[in-house]
């Protein structure tokens, strides 16, 4: 009896060994993965306001924004101001967000005023690529856009402003494209010191528009679906959600108004791949199933100890 209980803890033993180093190698490849799509990311917001935010003379939701106001009373280069007020904010993310933000926001908000100072130094004096105001304006809203849903949905930012709408999320429970419109108006606003009353508006509307385009980027990654099916291969089902896409079901017993059939209705949350995936099963198992789709948008569970 005792030979076999050791047997058995030195197989469990190996068995969580095993478990342990899987995980390691998971965390280790994670974070490879991130030290290049974080200053990906960050290459792609710095591009945006080099060549499309400076140029427009706006200030739109962003600290390099109000580092472009400010450069007109500091004789800085933007590079420094934006790193200076980047500091302060950074200290107050760090203590309100988590370690985790805190430290990857840390390391971005760094290659930030970088990736400016080597565009300052490769494209010296660099005029407006577009010779419009407004187009400027348009193509930032629509490339730091990618920039920063990439870093939101990594649990990152690149400082500044995104700071400010991450502790809104995180706190007040507001979508993060509409935390980033309310912080950014301060800021749009402050172009009223510099700029004329068209730069103003321009910076007011791009700040708006901004929060809808940063909305769309990041609600469209995040969606769930709810999918709702009852179908005539209900084991079947069952056995592909939980072995094939790894997911969960619950089944509740739903009765048919008409007839008073009673009949199972399986009920799955999956992503957009899942979700994919889900569809071409039941379209080649049974096509007859009868399925009904919701937009979810937030999950909120206790897992299980």
């Amino acid at each position: 009896m005792g030979i076999y209980l050791s047997s058995k803890l030195l197989r469990n033993e190996e068995y969580y060994e095993k478990t342990s180093e899987l995980y390691r190698d998971c965390e280790r490849n994670r974070n490879t993965k991130e030290t290049v799509i974080l200053p990906a990311a960050v290459a792609v917001i710095a591009a945006a306001v080099y060549f499309f935010l400076v140029p427009s003379h706006t200030s739109v939701s962003s600290i390099s924004g109000l580092g472009i106001v400010l450069s007109n009373f500091i004789p800085l280069p933007l590079s420094a101001i934006t790193m200076i007020l980047n500091v302060v904010l950074l200290v107050i993310g760090f203590f309100t967000c988590g370690r985790e933000f805190g430290v990857k926001t840390v390391y971005t908000s760094i290659m930030l005023p970088v990736f400016l100072g080597i565009f300052e130094m490769v494209f010296p004096d660099i005029g407006s690529l577009t010779d419009s105001q407004e187009l400027d304006v348009l193509c930032y809203i629509l490339v730091v856009s990618v920039g920063l849903s990439i870093l939101f949905n990594r649990n990152a930012s690149s400082g500044g402003l995104d700071i400010v709408a991450k502790i809104m999320n995180k706190y007040l429970h507001m979508d993060l494209g509409r935390a980033m419109s309310l912080s950014g108006m301060c800021v749009a606003l402050s172009a009223a010191f510099v700029y004329d009353k068209k730069t103003v508006v321009l910076s007011i509307l791009g700040t708006y528009f901004n929060g809808i385009v940063l909305d769309h980027f990041i609600f469209d990654h995040n969606i769930k679906r709810r999918v709702c099916i009852i179908t005539e291969k209900e084991e079947e089902l069952r056995n592909f959600i939980i072995n094939d896409l790894h997911s969960g079901a619950t089944i509740y017993e739903s009765i048919g108004a008409y007839n008073m059939q009673k009949r199972n209705e399986i009920i799955t949350i999956v992503d957009k791949n899942e979700y994919q995936k889900l569809m071409n099963y039941m379209n080649y198992e049974d096509p007859k199933a009868f399925i009904t789709v919701y937009h979810v948008s937030d999950i909120r569970y206790q897992p299980k100890g």
